[in-house]
């Protein structure tokens, strides 16, 4: 007997075993577990979502309330020449 006959019949007795009893409500469980999971991950993303515009919104108020593109005020006048 060689190494792949003897594999396949080692196979083959795992597989001729009886076959393990599946609840009756195994299908609506896993639907109802599916349907869960898909609210959950959809309710995720609308939150990341939201916070993202929220962020988005803030960064824009404070942009235009503090004007951090402009030069800061000189805290000093410049020497008087000429005259």
């Amino acid at each position: 007997m060689t190494r792949y006959d003897r594999e396949e019949a080692e196979v083959r007795q795992l597989l001729d075993t009886p076959h393990p009893v599946v609840p009756a409500d195994l299908a609506p469980r896993a639907l109802a577990r599916g349907a869960r999971l898909r609210h959950r991950r959809r309710t995720v993303r609308r939150l990341l979502w939201l916070t993202l515009i929220a962020a988005v919104i803030v960064l824009a108020v404070w942009a235009s309330v503090t004007e951090p593109w402009s030069p800061p005020p000189m805290r000093t006048t410049p020497p008087l020449e000429g005259g």
